[in-house]
């Protein structure tokens, strides 16, 4: 058991059934009446936000979930599957549980899926990824006043906006959380 005044980042806790993960947190003490705990927090199914204060005093059950990396292997259709690293065990995922990071995933990348009591129900890219681009448009001289930036289409699929000196066949790392280029890799 835990109480709300232990809530700190990425804590989860079970309340009314459902799995929640602190975003946010702040201790309030107003100058008059008692502290409270402003809490932002989300759940792990479903992925909606709420905002709540809570008595610093209330208790709650601490979630255990479980992390564990799997490799990437093949997709069909709407599932993707995912081989455990000890046991070699394939799992289905359906896409939906992947989220935006799907344009990133890329075939034997290694990725951390979250369940919890043996529900799957997120997958982590990790953060950077290094892709190779397949389609881009030419850089033109002399058209470098400002940070100008062009699309460029990668190996997955994706496209992201890249600086005008990056070309085709070029391997790039992008930031899976923002969709951003960050380097030449």
């Amino acid at each position: 058991m835990i109480s709300a005044g232990d809530f700190r980042n990425n804590l989860c806790f079970e309340m009314d059934g459902q799995v929640y993960q602190v975003v946010e947190f702040q201790h309030v003490k107003p100058g008059k009446g008692a502290a409270f705990v402003r809490t932002k927090y989300k759940n792990v199914k479903t992925g909606s936000v709420v905002e709540r204060s809570f008595n610093p005093n209330e208790k709650f059950e601490q979630a255990q979930l479980e992390r564990r990396d799997m490799q990437y292997l093949y997709n069909d259709g709407e599932l993707y599957y995912f081989m455990d690293q000890e046991t070699y065990d394939q799992t289905p995922i359906s896409s939906d549980k992947i989220g935006d990071g799907i344009k990133f995933l890329k075939e034997e990348m290694i990725c951390k899926i979250l369940s919890y009591k043996g529900e799957i129900f997120s997958v982590e890219l990790p953060i950077t990824v290094e892709l190779k681009i397949v389609e881009c448009e030419p850089g033109v001289k002399g058209d470098t006043a400002t940070n100008v930036t062009k699309y460029a289409t990668l190996e997955t699929g994706a496209t992201v906006k890249v600086p005008l000196f990056i070309n085709q066949d070029e391997v790039i790392r992008v930031d899976t959380r923002t969709g951003e280029y960050l380097e030449r890799a």
